[in-house]
């Protein structure tokens, strides 16, 4: 009789248990990676299927060469905003060294930044100069008054106007102003720069700057008026004046008739008038300007006084004394004949004052009178 065989029940592992499981995981999810690039491929092909039904194989090509384009192009764009962003906020010291040097020419800020000028497209008239004024004579206006007032010589006004004797100045008469200290000379035929130079005495590179006659030769063509600035004047005929005998101990008062209205002392503006706690008119007007006598008279005092500093005084006609107060400097001396319009002193600061200006002030006997109204 055969033997009956029996085998052993295995016994259960954990170790085995946990390998079994984890190789069951590991096979679970190879399986659900495949299944999901399976879907992705197959959810691709149907988008590209779907856009290739709607537009074609050819229209998304195109779109998608355009969406390309579009973005190169635009990149330079961007890099110079960045640029530019970059340079306002925190400019190089290179550039700020330029602008600081010159300012008034275009300066490159940075690479890649817009060059910019600093200078405003206008025309700029020569220093210290002013266009060509016709004025008319008034009643009381001499040349030399007219001089005092435009800051120019009474030769240079005579020459403008071709006039040889002083005395020959009528009412109504239109004078023209030269702009500066020097001759209106209108170009004659065989004219050249050097000729008028000689004539004028004066180099002939002054001619050419200041009329231009360079870079605009039609200026300086024969019938056009040129300016020669600083030209020597041919001497005016001054009218005779009566003389007498004048001591400065005891300076004799003009005996003549005034020649209507005071004249201006200077060419400014009135910062205060007169009233009864201002004894005279205040005249403001440029630092060393001169100050023109208002008319015909002697010299009766001069030098340093309170408050009013230095000043001068001048005598006329009528029991009228005229004084200039705060001035810098005194051209003229105690028992001086002076004519209407002569300097005898300058604008200036002395004495107590905020400002250069003449404080012109009018007695007719002891009463102080507005100089305005005489």
């Amino acid at each position: 009789m055969a033997q009956q065989i029996r085998r052993s029940h295995a016994t259960p592992n954990p170790t085995r248990l946990l390998q079994r499981q984890a190789r069951l995981l590991s096979l679970g999810a190879a399986a659900f990676g495949a299944r999901t690039r399976h879907l992705s491929f197959v959810a691709l092909e149907g988008t590209s299927s779907y856009l290739a039904g709607l537009v074609g194989v050819r229209g998304l090509r195109l779109a998608l060469n355009t969406a390309v384009a579009v973005l190169v192009l635009s990149l330079p764009f961007a890099a110079t905003a960045a640029s530019r962003a970059s340079t306002v906020a925190s400019p190089s010291i290179g550039a700020t060294t330029a602008v600081t040097s010159d300012a008034s020419r275009a300066q490159p800020l940075a690479r890649g930044g817009a060059i910019a000028g600093g200078r405003n497209p206008l025309t700029v008239a020569a220093e210290g100069t002013r266009p060509v004024q016709e004025v008319t004579i008034h009643d009381g206006d001499t040349l030399a008054t007219m001089a005092n007032y435009y800051d120019v010589s009474v030769q240079a006004i005579a020459y403008a106007n071709g006039i040889a004797d002083a005395r020959a100045l009528q009412l109504g008469q239109k004078l023209v102003i030269p702009p500066a200290e020097g001759a209106l000379y209108t170009v004659k035929d065989g004219d050249t720069v050097d000729t008028i130079a000689s004539r004028f005495k004066v180099d002939p590179s002054v001619v050419l700057t200041y009329n231009r006659c360079v870079f605009e030769p039609e200026q300086c063509a024969p019938g056009q008026k040129i300016f020669v600035r600083g030209a020597e004047l041919p001497a005016l005929l001054e009218p005779e004046r009566p003389t007498r005998d004048v001591f400065a101990a005891a300076p004799q008062v003009a005996q003549q008739a005034r020649n209507g209205r005071l004249s201006w002392p200077v060419g400014g503006v009135i910062t205060q008038y007169f009233w009864w706690g201002h004894t005279g008119v205040d005249v403001a007007a440029p630092f060393g300007t001169g100050l023109g006598a208002g008319d015909d008279g002697v010299v009766t005092a001069t030098g340093w006084v309170a408050v009013g500093g230095l000043r001068v005084c001048v005598q006329h006609a009528g029991d009228l004394t005229v004084c200039y107060y705060h001035t810098s400097a005194v051209y003229v001396s105690v028992g001086q004949q002076v004519a209407r319009g002569q300097i005898v002193a300058a604008i200036g600061l002395s004495g107590v004052t905020t400002g250069p200006h003449v404080h012109w002030e009018c007695k007719v006997g002891n009463q102080f009178v507005n100089c305005l109204s005489l």
